[in-house]
């Protein structure tokens, strides 16, 4: 399996589902990130907020924010190299990273209630 970081701005604790208004994104990214390391990926995250010897510490981090500031983070890096900046990954694209299984679709829609399969197990009773 490839070796994921990721550089994220400065954001109120490590992973930025805090306080009172949290950006649905970080919530999915957390979310994602959790599934990933359940498959065995070897992922970091570094908040640029309490963390930024980690930034320091990588010539392609320094290259990236010299050129775009930490205004263009999130920056992802897998093995060392650049793999995408500006926006969180996908479940999706963390997998295919990872080399790992692909993660199970979400069902598009939910089962009637009644239907095999429901919420209420196909008696029709909920």
């Amino acid at each position: 399996m490839s070796t994921i970081e990721i550089f994220e701005p400065a954001l109120c604790c490590s992973t930025g589902v805090c306080g009172p208004d949290v950006p649905q994104e970080l919530v999915t990214f957390s979310a994602d990130l959790d599934w990933l390391t359940s498959q065995g990926a070897d992922v970091t995250r570094f908040n640029l907020a309490t963390e930024p010897v980690a930034f320091a510490g990588k010539p392609a981090v320094l290259d990236f924010l010299q050129v775009s500031g930490s205004e263009g983070l999130p920056l992802v890096l897998v093995d060392g190299a650049v793999a995408m900046a500006g926006r969180y990954p996908s479940r999706a694209e963390l997998a295919r990273w990872a080399k790992t299984r692909s993660p199970e679709p979400a069902p598009a829609t939910l089962p009637m209630a009644g239907a095999a399969g429901g919420c209420c197990g196909g008696g029709g009773a909920c």
